[in-house]
């Protein structure tokens, strides 16, 4: 008896402080007034103690302590310093809404020495390229990527209107900040599992996306460009691309020229120093990002990243825009494991907007085993396989790399409920006249609505009907065409279509036919207006008296053999003939003058259009492209077939074209060029030449000379150079008074050198309204002011040679419309 008492003696006395050590048990939340985002890596310590922990990646933190204090505080660099009271019970969970502070920093001044910040910084530039996993031989991973729209700040007002009322039910369910999450409509998510490929010499990237789902919205084009290999930002780049504007990295080459770094704190972990460091920018307005940094001493490479958009910076409809990362150290390699891009699009910080939360995370992170070229291919390769679309939902509760949260599985659930009611289809069809420019009616789509009403000085007032077959139609082929007619010529134009698919998978293949019977601006650019656009007819700055009629058939064969490389192979038919009193003037063998109504042309033609990893989202017949970093050119040759279909010419065409964009440094903006030459071979009339593109409307013509007038000049030959400076509000923004609008500079010079020989001036004799560019090259200039109103642009042109004697002739004031970030 007496030992057994001793056992139980023993044991309490062992036991007993064990079951103290683990008595109190608190867990919570951190989040952001603001949009009730997520903080990742606050320090939440219990008052009084040493105890506490750090939030992960989600802002959850979880504290086992064998003491109890009266209240907990959260401290985190750029938002105020909060504590919550504490109750006496064994578990309790406490939430923590932190406000901003923007990011104010006390400054600090070091009498000796230099600043210890800058030392930890230089030593992580240094090393950035033993530590930046792309300088790597090669690397692949599995990554989960998952994306999410709301729409956000909906008033009170808003939703007790009645046209929100027929989804009332989803602010019942979602407008809850009990834990963090923000009031929201939710219409689009999408989860993506894909793996993915990279390899250094050469270059070279894969993607195969084997699990996409998308709710919301029907776009399989949505699974490439959310993958990973367009959407990943990387710290140790010199310069980061978001929203195509450049920004200087905290870690780039002249990191201490744009920012200024603060020491906070140093944690000893696994057997090294990791040093939390915070950022700002150096001058107000500047493209830059403020945020926190954690850095490893042993290798000086980032553990933690935390960065986002300052609110003062000269960005558009960007309330909010944080990146957060964290990286983990293995097989001597510093590797991502998680990675969020949060982002709230509004026109202003208070209307109501869209909030984009992206997240990724990787596994089974493989370094240095690299595959056969073969495998990589030419080109950078995403690839969905199939029936990746419509994987099962056991497929995601086995593959995803998180558990939905009850939140996630209402949201699928309610954007499944709303897609399902008329008013959503409404909507989506009011979105799509927006945009597209059509009406939407079964298997039909009427428009585009901007040329149903026009007016010239030939036609008069001109009314115009079309329109074509919808996807519901078909996904292979597409019919179009239309009919207008002019009350004042009272003569009837009209245009027919058909393309189709001959594959979409491997390569995109498309053929097509269409006849056109209209009157047209020759030599316009792509870019403008078409003579029939509602808001041509009104901003012109003179009368459109010089259309041509123009009877066009054309067959035509589309290849994209990669993304980035297009080639088109056409045999185009076309007769001019001239409009009114007009007649098209030769010179006869005896010296003579004679007279024609019209001629007629058949070619064929091939354009070539190459450029380097091009992104494009949109599927079927329509898509846009989304850029590329690299130069894009196109190249035109057409060889004219005489005798072939009334074809009455023989000559030979070849036009390039070369443009880019050159991005210097974040600080002084970005140049945009454009480089054209063309030449002849072979007698043709003056309408078959290169007819230089002029502009005789007040809105402006990125790709038209602004101050040259229609059928101005043309060439057999030439060799043009346009030049487009945007100094990003790089002056405007050091205005006090000036800043808070965010105008930007903008500058512009543009010249044209051509020649036309002797033969084919007597081909066709020049109108009084054209010539060549006998007096050397055109060249204009402008200087103006962008995102006015974040919408407009107005800028005065001078017109530098070939000048009228009317001053006012040479001098211009154009507008424009343009949405930019």
């Amino acid at each position: 008896m007496k030992v057994t008492k001793l056992v139980y003696t023993i044991a309490l006395c062992v036991l007993f402080p064990l079951v103290q050590r683990a008595q109190y048990i608190i867990s919570g939340k951190v989040f952001a007034t603001s949009d009730k985002e997520a903080l990742p890596f606050v320090s939440v310590i219990i008052k009084g103690t040493t105890i506490g922990a750090q939030t992960d990646f989600d802002g959850n933190f979880t504290i086992n302590s064998p003491k109890m204090g009266d209240s907990l505080v959260a401290i985190y660099v750029g938002y105020k310093r909060l504590s919550r009271p504490l109750k006496k019970t064994e578990r309790q969970t406490v939430n923590f809404p932190m406000e901003s502070t923007g990011f104010s920093l006390d400054e600090v001044v070091i009498n000796a020495g230099e600043n210890p910040a800058h030392r930890i910084i230089r030593n992580c530039v240094k090393n950035k390229y033993r530590n930046d996993r792309s300088q790597l031989e090669s690397y692949e991973y599995e990554v989960y990527n998952k994306l999410e729209f709301d729409l956000t700040r909906i008033s009170k007002q808003m939703r007790d209107r009645k046209i929100l009322k027929p989804i009332a039910f989803v602010f019942d369910n979602v407008d809850s900040t009990n834990s963090g999450e923000k009031p929201s409509l939710p219409f689009f998510i999408v989860e993506n599992l894909s793996k993915f490929y990279h390899k250094s010499n050469p270059s070279r990237k894969k993607e195969i996306v084997i699990g996409s789902k998308i709710t919301g919205i029907e776009n399989s084009s949505i699974s490439q460009v959310l993958g990973d290999m367009y959407q990943n930002i990387n710290v140790y780049d010199n310069n980061i691309l978001v929203f195509n504007k450049q920004f200087p990295s905290p870690l780039s080459e002249n990191a201490l020229f744009y920012y200024k770094f603060y020491l906070q704190d140093s944690a000893f972990e696994n057997n090294q120093y990791i040093y939390h460091l915070s950022f700002k920018p150096k001058r107000v307005q500047e493209l830059s990002f403020s945020g926190n940094i954690w850095i490893a001493d042993t290798t000086w490479g980032v553990k933690r990243l935390e960065m986002s958009i300052p609110k003062d910076a000269n960005i558009n409809f960007i309330n909010t825009a944080n990146v957060i990362q964290e990286f983990n150290y293995r097989d001597s390699a510093w590797t991502m494991i998680k990675d969020r891009l949060v982002i709230d699009f509004a026109p202003t910080k208070k209307a109501m907007g869209f909030y984009g939360r992206k997240t990724a995370s990787y596994k089974n992170v493989i370094f240095n085993q690299p595959k056969d070229d073969k495998f990589y291919e030419f080109a950078d390769k995403i690839i969905v396989e199939e029936g990746a679309t419509s994987r099962s939902d056991e497929f995601w509760t086995e593959n995803r790399h998180d558990t939905l949260t009850a939140r996630e599985k209402k949201i699928f659930k309610m954007i499944d409920t709303i897609q399902s009611l008329p008013i959503y289809k409404t909507w989506v069809d009011i979105f799509y006249i927006l945009v597209a420019g059509h009406k939407k009616i079964n298997n039909f789509e009427i428009g585009p609505y901007f040329n149903l009403v026009s007016y010239n000085a030939i036609e008069g007032l001109r009314l115009r009907f079309g329109g074509r077959t919808s996807n519901l139609f078909s996904k292979w082929y597409e019919l179009s065409g239309y009919v207008a007619y002019g009350l004042k010529d009272e003569k009837l134009k009209y245009a027919l279509g058909f393309k189709s698919f001959v594959s979409k998978k491997p390569s995109r293949q498309i053929i097509g036919m269409n006849y056109i019977s209209d009157n047209e601006i020759l030599g316009q650019s792509t870019n403008g207006f078409s003579q029939d656009n509602v808001l041509a007819s009104f901003f012109r700055s003179s009368p459109l008296n010089n259309l041509t009629r123009v009877n066009s058939v054309q067959a035509y064969y589309e290849r994209e053999w990669f993304p980035g490389l297009i080639s088109r192979f056409s045999l185009i038919g076309r007769r001019f003939t001239t409009l009114g009193s007009n007649q098209y003037l030769f010179q006869k063998r005896d010296g003579g003058i004679g007279e024609r109504e019209s001629i007629n042309n058949t070619e064929a033609r091939i354009n070539l259009r190459f450029a380097w990893k091009e992104k494009y989202v949109g599927e079927g017949f329509r898509r846009l492209s989304i850029g590329t970093r690299f130069p894009i050119l196109q190249l035109y040759y057409s060889k004219s077939l005489q005798n072939a279909f009334r074809g009455e010419y023989d000559y030979h065409r070849l036009v390039v074209n070369v443009s880019d964009r050159i991005r210097i440094t974040p600080i002084l903006g970005y140049t945009d060029y454009v480089i054209g030459a063309g030449k002849i071979w072979g007698p043709v009339p003056y309408p078959l030449m290169e007819l230089h593109s002029g502009n005789q409307t007040y809105i402006y013509d990125y790709m038209a000379f602004n101050m040259m007038r229609y059928y101005e000049f043309a060439s057999d030959q030439f060799f043009s150079l346009a030049v487009y400076h945007h100094f990003e509000g790089i002056f405007l923004n050091k205005v006090p008074l000036l800043r808070k609008l965010k105008w930007r500079e903008v500058i512009t010079a543009k010249a044209v050198w051509g020649t036309v020989n002797n033969k084919n001036r007597r081909t066709l004799l020049f109108p009084n309204t054209l010539s060549a560019l006998d007096k050397g090259p055109y060249v204009e200039a402008s200087a103006g002011i962008e995102n006015i109103f974040k919408i407009f642009r107005i800028d005065a042109f001078w017109r530098l040679s070939y000048q009228s004697p009317r001053a006012i002739e040479n001098f211009g004031i154009k507008f424009g419309f343009q949405l930019t970030l």
